[in-house]
């Protein structure tokens, strides 16, 4: 019998959207609470995947299977077709925990249109989840495409001063990478073609023929696979819409951009751009290029840092570092890079996600982010000071808590490749000390110069409950990280198999895939 969990849990969060077109914008609390439950609801249901799931990690290839190739748009080869793997797991769970949180913070901090809010942001958080579901490159591509326009207009409506700037930017960045992406992907679809003389988009189908392409033609399409997600993640030097981005976006959009959007890119490298082109990426220039631009992402990113005036846009600038670890890992190439990388990610969109919601508390009271007016707040804020204290501590890399395990695997993982590229990438981790450190020595420490702060409240039990979900997994991930890891064995060594396989380039062997899915898919339409 097919489960349907994953359909369950992907249009969970788009039928509350529909579900609010039916309530009158003036109700704002009945819109406030639909949200709240729909965004909690899709949390609870994507719960019972952890069992079912941890029953078959080390099975190979992908589970929970749902469709078929070439069921969806016959006549073009097209499927409804989603499936996941230990990686697309993890990332699945951080989605729907981190879009209830968000939800659940804008109670307060959204007044004007909330029902065209919450709507837009069911339907950004149904995108990101078909992105990590989707075993089909047209299915993929619609909802890598649908979510840009949910989040073009939360940061263009409920965005700050230069909404409109910063919305556009990230348009047009986004939209000029995918279509660079579109192309390759339509390269793989008529060269499966010539191939097998079958018409498909299933990913488990091309992963057959996509690593026989020539390597003259392989590097142009992994170049424009490379632009699309590097734009996404963001690599240097496609970064620059990122700090405006976050900077104009409202709390909640700046928590589900950093916190999963970002992971889009970095997912993408590992599920398309290694198995796809195992010849391109282990060649030593391609590679020493994707190892450089990430250690120049790692240093630039925590320098600029250092220099930011206004919190949020600090906390931007250290994703701009911390996602350049995330890459440095899946360039290594090795299980413990890999392995490093996604646990990385995840890390990052708690941390990274806390601390977008730690500025917007303070914004909601002061309605300023600049460091200069602030001052002693632990004085008046001694649950919000504490609080704030361990995740800087988790986001820093410290012992004991989640960023230092993703951190250390990532490095042990690059050192086993080339002791330099762990050394050079080393610097980061202590700037990434240096400027969160240095944040809140001016902003929590001291006497509480503004007579503005001295009547700030602390944190209320809803915003509490934002940061517990956080906090556990913090110290979850920070002490007791093996069954992350066991989640992330089995997928992770078959990406390294594929990649490291001899003669890589013309491809021998290939990554192991689910038979259902060969079977759907040799019986596509010609």
């Amino acid at each position: 019998m097919q489960s349907h969990i994953l359909s369950i849990i992907l249009f969970t969060p788009l039928l509350g959207a529909l579900l609010l077109l039916f309530v009158p914008k003036e109700n704002k609390h009945a819109i406030r609470w639909i949200a709240n439950m729909f965004a909690l609801a899709g949390f609870l249901i994507s719960l019972p995947l952890v069992p079912m799931f941890w029953e078959q990690r080390f099975e190979p290839g992908f589970k929970f299977l749902e469709g078929g190739a070439n069921n969806w748009i016959p006549s073009i080869g097209a499927g409804y077709n989603l499936g996941i793997d230990g990686i697309s797991f993890l990332l699945i769970m951080l989605t729907t925990l981190l879009g209830w949180i968000s939800i659940l913070s804008s109670w307060t901090a959204i007044e004007d249109r909330v029902k065209e809010y919450y709507i837009w942001f069911l339907v950004l958080q149904t995108g990101m989840l078909g992105v990590f579901m989707a075993l089909d490159f047209f299915l993929f591509f619609v909802f890598w495409e649908a979510m840009l326009v949910p989040m073009y207009l939360l940061i263009g409506i409920w965005g700050g001063p230069r909404k409109l700037y910063a919305a556009i930017k990230f348009f047009l960045y986004t939209l000029a990478g995918s279509v660079l992406m579109l192309l390759g992907i339509l390269f793989l679809y008529f060269n499966h073609h010539t191939l097998t003389g079958i018409y498909t988009f299933s990913i488990p189908a091309l992963y057959q023929t996509a690593p026989q392409i020539p390597y003259h033609y392989a590097f142009w399409l992994f170049l424009a696979f490379f632009i699309g997600f590097a734009i996404k993640v963001p690599m240097f030097p496609f970064h620059t819409w990122l700090p405006d981005a976050h900077v104009e976006a409202p709390t909640a959009g700046s928590v589900i951009l950093a916190g999963v959007l970002l992971k889009m890119g970095t997912y993408g490298f590992v599920r398309f751009a290694l198995p796809f082109f195992p010849g391109v990426v282990t060649n030593p220039k391609v590679r020493g290029w994707m190892i450089a631009l990430s250690i120049i992402g790692i240093i630039y990113g925590a320098l600029v840092s250092l220099m930011q005036k206004d919190m949020k846009k600090l906390v931007a600038y250290s994703s701009v570092s911390h996602l350049g670890f995330c890459t440095l890992g899946i360039f290594a190439l090795n299980s413990q890079g890999i392995a490093g990388s996604v646990l990385q990610q995840i890390n990052h969109g708690i941390s990274t996600g806390a601390l977008f919601l730690i500025v917007g508390i303070l914004y909601e009271r002061r309605h300023t982010r600049e460091i200069s007016e602030y001052g002693g707040i632990s004085n008046v804020m001694p649950v919000y000071a504490t609080i704030t204290m361990i995740m800087f501590l988790s986001s820093m890399g410290l012992p004991l808590l989640n960023g230092f395990i993703g951190e250390f695997t990532i490095l042990q993982g690059t050192f086993m490749e080339n002791r330099a590229w762990a050394a050079w990438a080393v610097p980061g981790v202590v700037l990434a000390a240096a400027y969160l450190l240095w944040l809140y020595q001016r902003v929590f420490f001291g006497k509480v110069t503004n007579p503005k702060n001295e009547k700030l409240h602390d944190l209320t039990p809803r915003e509490v409950l934002t940061f517990v979900p956080l906090l556990i997994l913090a110290f979850w991930i920070g002490l007791y990280p093996k069954p992350f890891f066991q989640i992330l064995e089995q997928p992770v060594n078959q990406i390294v198999q594929t990649v490291r396989q001899p003669n890589a380039n013309v491809n021998a062997e290939l990554p192991v895939v689910h038979p259902e899915i060969v079977a759907q898919t040799s019986q596509g339409g010609k």
